[in-house]
């Protein structure tokens, strides 16, 4: 990702048109939200769930209790929430949060933090320009080879979704890819669909991806490793089903032009594969800072697996000697050294290594605030005492159905918050810690309610015109949003099938 992941995140895109509605930012939907929850906590009755050694609530213990909080009180936890959200202190007897406490960290400061290294660490990357001639290059060799070029675009796409969130980035290669398949007999919707699908798909399966895997699981208390054997089968299936489904139709389109659903521009059918633009050749430097990128992301991977869980399926099984165990703090320092390590393979100089890192801090500052905005939502819950009452009423609809019924509801339910909160960080943070107590109730891991939302994210962001990855792609290409949505929806539809599919043996195999 680059500057454009903070756009995703806030759901920036182009400048609004005079008198032509545009969706709020993540910010400030968030902020509403924020007030919204204030004052809903005056009606919402007070109540709590005891607590087991864990701190998890107690199935059946929930009864109405007094929040204590007067009106100055409650106008204080509004004003402070934005604090609160970031570094606020839980006490640990009376269980409310505020910045000058003293307990247990409640606000989201080291998933702040690492927000803020991994998108120092992706702008070096970027700026070395490795990443990006790397898949020009790719696409340039299989010129002549239309369905494996399709197949290697979409697998590398979705391998960086899959990892770190990799999407609005793909708003570069439209001018490379489009050129090549029109070249290569095939329409404009074929490049759309290999561009977007291919890294949709990867985020929608995120593996390790810490902008939608590590911040829900660090808001459901959980590893980030936790569900990761569910998530790499989810994502090996999805994206194969994926690739095939592009190819299937670039093939039906090769054969049959009057089959295109995008059809074609002046030009465009005159085009030559041979004659595409080649890319120059990646340097010493580019395939070392490939490397050592590879290298970063494998050891993170590494470092944040239960090993002996994964390996032996008990969730209580005693770690083995060379598991780390890593979290955000960890990881934070890992990519912020990373980030120089990458600098020093690309011989970027001092004073440019460090304006690239400085300006790649405040590119991810947006996705940052939105984290701590989402937390101090919570905050206002918690100490408002309602957070309790919410999921006691959202136990009453889940009780008695299935683990894999469950798990389903808890990805359909997601659908719509997706929508409305276009953050994928804002939502995890926002909706975790409802979600994660009712995976204990239901007797299901933590982990597939962590699955379950993600792939509602990702499935929402293959079609929805709020994000710049799918109204910019098509702009791009030259597509129309109507004909892409005439594309896409039967692969949604597979892939909703799919998805439940995967959540539903999840919670059953836990």
């Amino acid at each position: 990702m680059s500057t454009t992941e903070a756009e995703r995140e806030t759901g920036a895109e182009e400048p609004p048109r005079k008198g032509k509605f545009t969706f709020p930012s993540a910010l400030t939907v968030l902020a509403i939200v924020t007030v919204a929850v204030w004052l809903l906590a005056f009606l919402v009755p007070s109540g709590q769930y005891d607590r087991n050694d864990s701190g998890a609530p107690v199935e059946g213990t929930y009864h109405r209790v007094d929040s204590g909080q007067s009106f100055v009180d409650r106008l204080n936890d509004l004003f402070l929430s934005p604090v609160n959200g970031l570094y606020g202190i839980q006490d640990e007897k009376t269980s409310l949060v505020a910045p000058d406490n003293v307990g247990a960290l409640y606000g989201s400061a080291g998933v702040f933090l690492f927000v803020l290294a991994i998108g120092s660490f992706i702008t070096v990357v970027f700026a070395t320009g490795a990443l990006d001639r790397g898949i020009g290059r790719l696409a340039h060799r299989l010129r002549e080879r239309g369905a494996l070029l399709i197949a290697g675009v979409m697998a590398v796409f979705s391998v960086l979704g899959t990892v770190e969130g990799f999407a609005e980035e793909t708003l570069g290669f439209y001018g490379l890819i489009v050129p090549l398949m029109l070249a290569l007999g095939y329409d404009r919707m074929t490049a759309v669909g290999a561009i977007i699908l291919g890294a949709g798909v990867g985020v929608l399966c995120s593996t390790v991806n810490p902008f939608a895997t590590g911040v829900a699981s660090s808001a459901a208390d959980i590893s980030l490793g936790d569900g990761i054997v569910l998530r790499f089968a989810m994502w090996f299936v999805l994206t194969g089903v994926t690739i095939a489904y592009v190819i299937r139709y670039a093939k039906r389109v090769r054969k049959d032009p009057e089959r295109s659903l995008s059809g074609f521009l002046p030009g465009d059918r005159e085009q030559s594969a041979t004659e595409a633009a080649e890319v120059p050749g990646l340097t010493r430097l580019h395939k070392a800072v490939l490397v050592v990128t590879a290298l970063v992301f494998a050891f993170m991977i590494f470092s944040v697996v239960p090993w002996s869980s994964a390996l032996t399926g008990k969730a209580d099984a005693r770690p083995y000697g060379f598991e780390l165990g890593w979290s955000f703090p960890q990881l934070a320092a890992l990519f912020l050294c990373a980030a120089v390590l990458v600098g020093v393979v690309a011989r970027m100089g001092e004073q440019k290594l460090s304006s690239t890192i400085i300006q790649g801090a405040a590119d991810f500052v947006s996705p940052a605030l939105v984290i701590l905005l989402a937390r101090g939502v919570t905050t206002i819950m918690n100490n408002s005492k309602i957070t309790d009452t919410v999921l006691h009423s959202i136990e009453g609809i889940v009780k008695g159905t299935s683990s894999g019924i469950f798990a389903v509801i808890v990805f359909v339910v997601n659908l719509p918050l997706a929508f409305l909160i276009p953050s994928t960080s804002g939502h995890a943070t926002l909706a975790m810690p409802i979600l994660a107590p009712l995976a204990d109730f239901a007797g299901v891991s933590r982990a597939v309610v962590v699955t379950a939302w993600q792939a509602a994210s990702g499935w929402m962001n293959l079609w929805v015109p709020t994000t710049a990855v799918t109204i910019g792609g098509v702009a791009l290409a030259k597509v129309g949003y109507d004909r892409y949505l005439r594309f896409v929806w039967p692969l949604l539809a597979i892939l909703f099938v799919l998805i439940c599919g995967f959540v539903a043996l999840g919670a059953a195999v836990t």
